[in-house]
Parts: C-alpha cells; sequence; structure tokens
C-alpha cells in the first residue's frame, strides 16, 4: 500500500506512524512544506485522558513525550485582585517544536520517508497512492481546492487574539482577567517545558481599538501586552514567533473523504483555544482513522468508517469548544460577579465540569461557592443560614411578594387532555402530586383564552366558569397539601392552532372539527396547514380582551403568578419574529413595532393583576434560523417587557418555523438564559434538557439563571425535587404530614447513598500524572 501525506504536523505524522506500525510494507511518505525544526506558536497541552489514548497506540512516541512534559493539576483564576485555585484537572504540557521532533524521529525509526520544505498543491503528483491524507493545517488549501465538495463552513469569531510566550514560569494553568482603561483583557497561559510557558492574549474588537493595537508589529504588542500583564510577569519577558493578532476561525466540513483523499487534523474542523483541544483532535483523528484502517476490509470502507464513526466525537468536542469561546467573547456580562462566582464560571463555563464533580476535587472551593451564593440571597431579605449553607437549589426566591422555597420549577407542559377546555382529574393528580413533590414553583401548561386559541382540541382553557371551577380546584389543592406556588400560563395558538393531539401528529392541522385560525401573517406553518387570517386591529382588541377576561378569572382561581406565552411560534411569537410577521403597518417591520401587539397584551394584563403578584413572559430567544430572532434580539425584547413591569423572562427557543435547526445537547436553551439575565439584567427562568439537581446546581451558582424550569423529569418523577432535597440535605424541604415516614427514611438512605457514590467516585478515579509524579519525588519517610 502506497499512502501520501501532505502537512508534517501532529496529526500527518502521528497518522503515518500509526499506519506504518499496522503495516510496516507500506510505502508511506509526509510531505511538509516547512522545515524539520520550524514550528509556529509555543507548547500544546493535553489531558491525562489524552495521553491514555496515546499510551494505549504508540507506547515508544508516548514514553518520549511524557519524559518532556510539564505537569500540573490546578487552574488558577485571577479576576478582581483575587486567585482561586481548583485542583485535580490532570493538564500537560509539551513544547510544539519538541512535540513534532519526537514524532518525526518516532516516524523514521519505523521507515516513514519524511520530505521537507516541499509545498504540494496538486495531488496528482500522487496518482499511484492508494490513500492521500490532507493534514496541511487550519489553512488547507486543499479544502478550498475542493470546497464544493468539502463544503467547508468557517466562523471567524469577533475576539481578537495573539499566541506568544515567556520565561515565566508558572505552576497551574492560569487564566488572568485583566481591567484596563480600554476594556477587558484574558491571558490563558501555562507551563510546558522548565523556563517556557504559553501565554494566549485574548480581548474584545473594541477593546483590542481602544488599547491602539491595530497595527503594532509583534514587537510592539508584546511591549502592550507586557504593560498589561507586568504584574503577573514579575521582570519576565515576553516572547514572540508569528504573534500577530487575528480572529479564531472555526471551521466545520460537511464532508471529510473525497475519493481516497480524506482531511484531518485542522484541515477538516478546529476547536478554539479555551478548550486546549487543537492537538488532540489532529491526534486522535490519526488514531480514529488507523483504527478504521485496521479494521475495515478495503480503503473506501475505512474512510467511511472514520467520517461517521468519528464526526460525533468532534462535534461534541466543537460544541464544548464553542459554548466555551462564546463565555470569553461575553466576559463583560459577568465583570461585576463576586469573584468566587466569576470562578466558578470560568470553570463551568463548557459544561463539561459541573457541580457536584467539582465539589469532589475542590470542596473548599465549592463551600466557597456555596457561601457567596447563600450571603447573595441573604442581602435580598431571607433570613438564612451562610455559615452552612444549603447548595444553589435549596435556596429561596423572590418575585415581588410571592416566595417560593427553593428554585426548582415544574416547566409548563402541554398534556393534551382537556374536554373542551375544562381541566379534570387527571390535571389535579399531575399538578397536585408535582407540588406535593416539592417543587418550589410548578406552572400550567399553556392555557387558552379562548375556544379558537387551542392549540389542539385537548388544550386547557379558562375562558368560563366551568374552566374556572376545576382550575379553582387544582389551585386550592396545591395550596391546601404543598408549599409550592402554582403560575398560571396564558396563550393564544395563533397559525399552530386547530392541530392534532401530540401523539397523533404533532403541529399537523386536523382532519376534521378544526376552527379558523389568525396570526399577525397569512403564512401558514407547513405548506399544508391552514392558512391563517391577518389579525386586524378588531382581532387584535378581541385577542386583548380574552386575555384580559382569563387573567381576572385566573385571579379569582388564586393563582400565585401569571405567565404570558410569547414563545414558540404562537399568535404574540408569530408577531416578535420577523420570519412570521410580513406586516406593513406599525405592527411590523422594526423589533420595536413587531413587539407591539405582544407589549399590548403585556400591560392590558399587569393593569388588571395584582401588583403583589409577579407577571412572566415566555420567550423564544432565537429561532435557530437565518434571518430569526437570534439572542441579541432576546436581550432586547427582554428589556421591552422589563421596562413593561415583567418580573421573570422564562427563555426558550425555537418552534416557530419549521425549517429550523436547532442545535441540541445538555442545557442547550442555558447560554440564551445567561445572555437575557446577564445583559438585560433581569431575572431568567432557564428550560430545555436540564435533567438533574446537579446541572440545576451548576446553572444557578454560575449565575445563568434564578429558577430552573425541568419538563421532562418531572413527567417520570413526581418527587424529583424532594429526592433532591434529601441527596442534598435539605431537610426543611416542605413535606405533607401522612408522608413524613417516607421524608425522613430517604433523608437517612441519601446520607449513606451519597457517602458511598462520592468514595466509589474518589477510589475510581485515577490519580493525574502530577499526582503521581509528585509522588513518586517525595523522599521516603525514615524508618
Amino acid at each position: 500500500m502506497k499512502v501520501a501525506i501532505i502537512g508534517g504536523g501532529p496529526a500527518g505524522l502521528y497518522a503515518a506512524i500509526l499506519l506504518k506500525k499496522q503495516r510496516p510494507s507500506a510505502d508511506i511518505t509526509v510531505y511538509e512544506r516547512n522545515r524539520a525544526d520550524d514550528t509556529f506558536g509555543f507548547g500544546v497541552v493535553f489531558s491525562d485522558a489524552t495521553l491514555d489514548n496515546f499510551e494505549k497506540h504508540d507506547l515508544p512516541s508516548y514514553r518520549r513525550i511524557t519524559q518532556e512534559f510539564a505537569y500540573w493539576d490546578d487552574i488558577a483564576v485571577h479576576f478582581r485582585g483575587t486567585v482561586h485555585r481548583v485542583g485535580g484537572n490532570g493538564f500537560c504540557g509539551c513544547s510544539r517544536q519538541k512535540l513534532l521532533l519526537i514524532l518525526q524521529e518516532r516516524a523514521r525509526e519505523l521507515g516513514v520517508v519524511l520530505h521537507f520544505e516541499v509545498d504540494i498543491d496538486d495531488e496528482s503528483r500522487f496518482a499511484d497512492a492508494d490513500l492521500i491524507l490532507l493534514a496541511d493545517g487550519v489553512n488547507s488549501r486543499f479544502r478550498e481546492k475542493y470546497a464544493e465538495h468539502f463544503q467547508p463552513e468557517v466562523d471567524l469569531r469577533a475576539n481578537k487574539f495573539a499566541w506568544m510566550g515567556s520565561t515565566r514560569p508558572l505552576d497551574a494553568f492560569t487564566f488572568i482577567f485583566q481591567e484596563t482603561e480600554w476594556g477587558p483583557f484574558i491571558a490563558h497561559a501555562y507551563q510546558y517545558e522548565a523556563g517556557h510557558s504559553t501565554w494566549i492574549f485574548e480581548t474584545d474588537p473594541q477593546t483590542f481599538e481602544r488599547a491602539g493595537l491595530t497595527g503594532l508589529n509583534e514587537t510592539q504588542s508584546a511591549a502592550r501586552m507586557a504593560e498589561i500583564f507586568g504584574w503577573f510577569l514579575d521582570g519576565h519577558r515576553l516572547l514572540t514567533n508569528r504573534s500577530m493578532w487575528r480572529n479564531f476561525p472555526m471551521i466545520r466540513s460537511k464532508r471529510w473523504v473525497k475519493d481516497n483523499m480524506v482531511l484531518l487534523g485542522d484541515a477538516k474542523a478546529s476547536a478554539h483555544f479555551s478548550i486546549g483541544s487543537g492537538t488532540k483532535l489532529a491526534m486522535e483523528d490519526a488514531i480514529a482513522l488507523a483504527d478504521a484502517m485496521a479494521k475495515a476490509p478495503d480503503i473506501t470502507a475505512a474512510l467511511d468508517v472514520y467520517e461517521h464513526g468519528r464526526r460525533e466525537e468532534v462535534e461534541k468536542t466543537q460544541h464544548a469548544a464553542d459554548v466555551s469561546l462564546v463565555w470569553f467573547e461575553h466576559v463583560d456580562r459577568f465583570w461585576d460577579f463576586d469573584p468566587v462566582q466569576f470562578a466558578f464560571g470560568v470553570m463551568t463555563r463548557s459544561k463539561a465540569i459541573t457541580y457536584d464533580n467539582l465539589k469532589l476535587r475542590a470542596p473548599d472551593f465549592v463551600a466557597e461557592v456555596e457561601k457567596s451564593f447563600a450571603q447573595q440571597v441573604r442581602s435580598n431579605g431571607f433570613d438564612i443560614d451562610i455559615d452552612k449553607p444549603m447548595v444553589p437549589l435549596f435556596q429561596p426566591f423572590r418575585l415581588r411578594e410571592m416566595e417560593v422555597a427553593n428554585r426548582a420549577v415544574m416547566s409548563p407542559m402541554c398534556m393534551y387532555s382537556a374536554k373542551e377546555g375544562v381541566p379534570g382529574d387527571f390535571h389535579l393528580v399531575h399538578y397536585g402530586s408535582r407540588a406535593i413533590g416539592g417543587a418550589g414553583l410548578i406552572f400550567t401548561e399553556m392555557t387558552c383564552v379562548s375556544r379558537d386559541a387551542r392549540i389542539t382540541p385537548g388544550c386547557a382553557g379558562l375562558w368560563n366558569d366551568e374552566q374556572e371551577t376545576s382550575w379553582r380546584r387544582i389551585v386550592d389543592f396545591v395550596h391546601g397539601n404543598s408549599a409550592a406556588k402554582i403560575c398560571l400560563q396564558l396563550g393564544h395558538a395563533g397559525r399552530k392552532g386547530a392541530t392534532k393531539l401530540m401523539w397523533d401528529g404533532i403541529d399537523r392541522p386536523l382532519d376534521e372539527g378544526g376552527w379558523d385560525v389568525v396570526s399577525a401573517s397569512p403564512l401558514p406553518y407547513f405548506p399544508d396547514s391552514q392558512v391563517p387570517r391577518e389579525l386586524d386591529r378588531a382581532g387584535m382588541n378581541a385577542v386583548r380582551d380574552s386575555f384580559v377576561a382569563a387573567a381576572e378569572r385566573g385571579e379569582r382561581c388564586g393563582f400565585d403568578m401569571l405567565e404570558l406565552h410569547c414563545a414558540h411560534g404562537y399568535l404574540l411569537a408569530s408577531f416578535i419574529s420577523p420570519l412570521t410577521n410580513a406586516r406593513t403597518d406599525e405592527y411590523g417591520g422594526s423589533l420595536e413595532n413587531r413587539l407591539r401587539f405582544p407589549l399590548e397584551i403585556f400591560e392590558a394584563l399587569r393593569a388588571v393583576w395584582p401588583k403583589h403578584k409577579p407577571m412572566s413572559v415566555r420567550i423564544s430567544a432565537t429561532d435557530w434560523a437565518d434571518g430569526g430572532i437570534t439572542g441579541d434580539d432576546a436581550v432586547a425584547i427582554a428589556r421591552a417587557f422589563a421596562e413593561a413591569g415583567v418580573d421573570l423572562v422564562d427563555v426558550s427557543t425555537g418552534q416557530t418555523v419549521r425549517d429550523a435547526q436547532p442545535v441540541y445537547g445538555r442545557m442547550f436553551q442555558t447560554p440564551f438564559s445567561d445572555q437575557v439575565r446577564n445583559e438585560a439584567r433581569v431575572a431568567t427562568m432557564c428550560v430545555g434538557n436540564i435533567t438533574t439537581a446537579d446541572q440545576a446546581n451548576t446553572i444557578l451558582a454560575a449565575g445563568r439563571a434564578d429558577l430552573v424550569a425541568l419538563g421532562r423529569p418531572h413527567l417520570v418523577d413526581p418527587f424529583f425535587t424532594m429526592k433532591a432535597a434529601a441527596w442534598y440535605g435539605a431537610n426543611e424541604a416542605f413535606c405533607p404530614p401522612q408522608y413524613l415516614p417516607g421524608k425522613d427514611q430517604i433523608f437517612r438512605n441519601s446520607i449513606r447513598d451519597r457517602q458511598d457514590l462520592e468514595e466509589l467516585r474518589i477510589k475510581a478515579k485515577p490519580k493525574t500524572r502530577a499526582e503521581l509524579r509528585s509522588e513518586a519525588t517525595k523522599p521516603l519517610a525514615a524508618e
């Protein structure tokens, strides 16, 4: 077999090593445009898990690499005169040049032919090759040459960054967040060998301009950074090596394979430096390709296995990198945070680390986080323990005069089980059991303000006396048997009305028995959906009056809170989104105009809803579609509602148009809550694939939301919150007297179960290489 590899970076060299090990007789040649000892950048960083992978696949190169590494366990966060160190992370750094020389030496040992200072721009010279690896880096000419086939997407990020080095020794992966007269600067720094450390400087484009960095050369830029971070550099100089300021390109390619050519490393996909995964991804690409070549019957099959088997892991890493880089791009949102909360946000920014696993590795740090959160709660008038505080999920919260005992919320979820809008026994059990189960706040499903406002024939409503009586029965039960508060969510389906029950075909139009639907504009949801009638002024008045009448009924029922549904493509959302609002009158066009009718409804509700009771609004913070609502729009929307008197923004996303492309994942909507809360400066509730109390604690402690709504966990477990209270020892959690023996037992059992699980996790966690090295260098105790 003949293999040509274009690009002598980590991906190309490691692939050559692994393929040559598999097939000693293969003719494998690497072509690199630079000299053998050229390198751009300073150090590379790997986790212990990545090194484990290297050890498994090529022991000789692994041993040489690890002999050259600098190891550390701690991450140090410097912010506003404080430093917080978090241990147990298991990282190691190595000179990029040293890494390349080690891989070159190992490749030669195996018989790989290496050619340097050879610039390849035409693969036809390798017509006789069985396999061509395109590992020519982030600016891959072959990816661009065949762009129509590979379909790359390059997202050039806003922040400016420059890669430099220093002689400053470091004993931790170090983040420095530095305030300047021009704005915030960030340093990401780590030691990669004795006497040398990597420094990546980052700032937003506005600060970059104000600091006068535009047009400066490397030496001048280094001098400016030395001025800003001189207090920490402590006299050590900054080193440059092609250290020009640039924007990071996030690269994704829809295809990785063309004929017998395959993209590897940065040529196919990049990951932001804030999670240190570029070289890791490149070398793990090589591992995945070699594994595929070992298992598949031929090269074509192997490339297919590589592309489809590897893509999920690459995309997961890129998603984590995306979340991380966005945090750094918007660090100004958190600049007024308490420093310990800020440091917690740094640690948990990419969702890879959560509250519970951080508590295992850095219990003292998390104890600080708990105390800081409790102090914030106490400053809002609650008499709580700040010396031995409860976890954030079980801290109280106030909206106007409504106080909730904890921040676990049962999300509004349509049950599609009402008869002519009347909630029945199913609803009594559904809401009553979740309230008894311990949630601080429960939401009704979207309750429709008129018969024609329903989504489906099974939707609950509040437009007549029978419905009011049934809802009052539910509210009375909740208040009489639990400590939960209950919020009434009012909405109008708009163009998504007259559709089938969810389990019969979600959002599909009824075959019979439908009703006329209305919207901001006459645009059907599906091509075969009913075309809605565009609301005129008389229609708007009628809708407004039906909302007001429903709110007045809700007050008579005794609901503690009222929410206006302006999300998910329903009537009011159809006014807000430009994808569903094509009006040319004063209710269309600009965002200000598109918000006009939803705000009219909200203001009319606020006028009749008691002043001591809070109101919230549910919004879609993005339409997940080109030309639709964005996160920045969501901030403006939240501010407009806040000015109208909203107390809480319930941040959801999407469901506006059928061709939306949502990016799902754990806590996938939380970043939008984070943005709205910390830019619009309004309380938020987050929702969306939040499944554990651990995740809820992470979100709250990091300041990404004030309440956490959980949907599906509550569907299968009405006592989700009580179980979480037992797990975290929240003894004050309310329990009906009939259930107290059960509460006592689960609290006793949970103490033991938690201790057992933590002990198992600690025992199962292998010691980091930094810990092992530290132990190996300790002097033996005298006998």
